[in-house]
């Protein structure tokens, strides 16, 4: 039985900062990689920010130079340190778990997490 529980999320105002966890837990097939995604209401799901179990880290434009992600695999767990937090940014965050499909998947997801809600105002 695969887990990935997060936490972390909140409210917080313009330029704030928030540090969200991912504790995995179980038998997690053929993963090689951790990630953040998003999802803001009434849009599609996007990809934020992914790490491979090698530690190479991949952002996407808007996470560039604001957000960190981070990994401790001894403890199965994932972060992402958001910083300078834009109300653009206001989304359910969801940890996923997956493999590696190349340079414009760097995380193809397999296991979800139930999302915690990031709120900037």
């Amino acid at each position: 039985h695969v887990q990935l529980v997060e936490s972390g999320g909140g409210s917080v105002q313009a330029g704030g900062s928030l540090n969200l966890s991912c504790l995995a837990s179980g038998d997690m097939y053929m993963r090689n990689c951790m990630g953040w995604f998003r999802q803001a209401l009434g849009q599609e799901r996007e990809r934020v920010a992914t790490i491979l179990i090698g530690g190479r880290t991949d952002y996407t434009d808007s996470a560039k130079g604001r957000f960190t992600i981070s990994q401790d695999n001894a403890k199965n767990q994932v972060y992402l340190q958001m910083n300078s937090l834009k109300p653009e940014d206001t989304a359910m965050y969801y940890c996923a778990a997956g493999r590696y499909e190349g340079r414009s998947n760097p995380c193809q997801p397999r296991y979800w997490g139930q999302g915690t809600q990031v709120t900037v105002s």
